[in-house]
């Protein structure tokens, strides 16, 4: 229920160009309690006043000089937010029908003719105020609840957001000493999205997905997975696995960021001439987010120390690429990634 006092103290805006007409609609709200009333017979000078989405009530007269309280009714028509409810009631000695048909047709929400009745006006502005704070006060929770909505789905992103970094720390306590492979992939992967033009949104959720591609790792043996040495015809096609492992983990999710990363997981070690794994894709069959993420693993791997393994420097690595370009990776790929280096817009970490 709307307060009283609250009522009370509602903007109410009174135009008319006979100043006697004025006074008495002042002098009739002043007796009923309202305290905050302004008055205006000059339409030009009170159009501002109108417009203002503070204001809860306007007493409006149609026959005025300059703008009449039908141009009125169209500026405040055109400048009112479809939800929002700003009364206008029409005071006019015009009763035809076709005034009163107009008036309502251009957004007034009431209309008395003059001379009127004092306890009509009385009851007509109080129900409008009433209704007015009551779109006020619902337009408020709205807003309170829209805004508890931003902050849980805010919340749930940031969890997300953590799980998905934890599962890719996950994956590197197997076989990176630096903790650090997969936060280089992803930044790497979103750079080289970025310079072959992919949309912002693309070039956020790779950046995101790309760290979980070897999350299929989990389920590889310490044995294979941490061999100083070669790996055996037997060893490997077990490694060969970690991609389908990882696609299973992250299979079924809604999640925007996992349905990539399952993308990237499954194909990330496919060639482009088609001799990859598992599913031997060739070319543009291959997704997008697998052939950058199986450059910058490759590189990123090549230019990093491990425990089977010295780091490359990083004009060797550059070359490596270059020179499997078209058969093991993607040459558009390579070139963007090439490009990075050649405008110093990356930095080797």
């Amino acid at each position: 229920m709307t307060n009283p006092i609250r009522l009370l103290s509602s903007r109410i805006l009174i135009v008319d160009d006979e100043p006697a007409n004025v006074l008495l609609l002042e002098r009739l709200l002043e007796q009923l309690g309202y305290n905050n009333v302004e008055t205006f017979t000059d339409s030009v000078e009170a159009l501002p006043r109108i417009l203002d989405s503070s204001v809860d009530l306007v007493l409006l007269d149609i026959q005025m000089p300059q703008l009449s309280g039908f141009e009125i009714l169209e500026r405040v028509r055109e400048g009112k937010q479809e939800s929002e409810f700003r009364p206008v009631m029409v005071l006019t000695a015009d009763a035809t029908a076709a005034t009163k048909r107009k008036a309502l047709a251009l957004g007034a929400e009431d209309f008395l003719t003059k001379p009127f009745e004092a306890y009509e006006v009385a009851l007509r502005v109080k129900n409008l105020l009433r209704t007015r704070h009551l779109y006020k006060e619902i337009s408020f929770e709205n807003d309170v609840l829209e805004q508890r909505v931003k902050e849980r789905t805010r919340e749930l992103e940031e969890i997300q957001l953590e799980i998905v970094d934890r599962l890719g720390l996950a994956t590197e306590y197997r076989d990176d000493d630096t903790k650090a492979h997969t936060t280089r992939v992803g930044d790497l992967a979103s750079q080289v999205a970025t310079v072959m033009g992919l949309p912002d949104k693309y070039v956020s959720l790779i950046r995101l997905a790309a760290p979980l591609h070897d999350i299929g790792k989990i389920g590889i043996s310490d044995l294979i997975l941490l061999k100083a040495g070669k790996l055996t015809d037997e060893e490997f096609e077990t490694m060969k696995k970690h991609t389908e492992i990882g696609a299973s983990i992250l299979s079924g999710s809604k999640s925007e960021i996992l349905q990539l990363a399952q993308e990237i997981a499954i194909t990330h070690h496919e060639r482009w001439d088609g001799n990859g794994y598992p599913n031997r894709l060739k070319g543009e069959d291959i997704p997008l987010s697998g052939r950058i993420v199986s450059v910058v693993d490759v590189f990123d791997a090549l230019t990093h120390e491990r425990s089977y393994k010295k780091a490359w420097p990083i004009g060797q690595a550059l070359d490596e690429l270059r020179k499997n370009a078209g058969t093991q990776f993607d040459p558009s790929v390579v070139e963007a990634f090439i490009v990075l280096f050649e405008r110093n817009e990356l930095k080797a970490a």
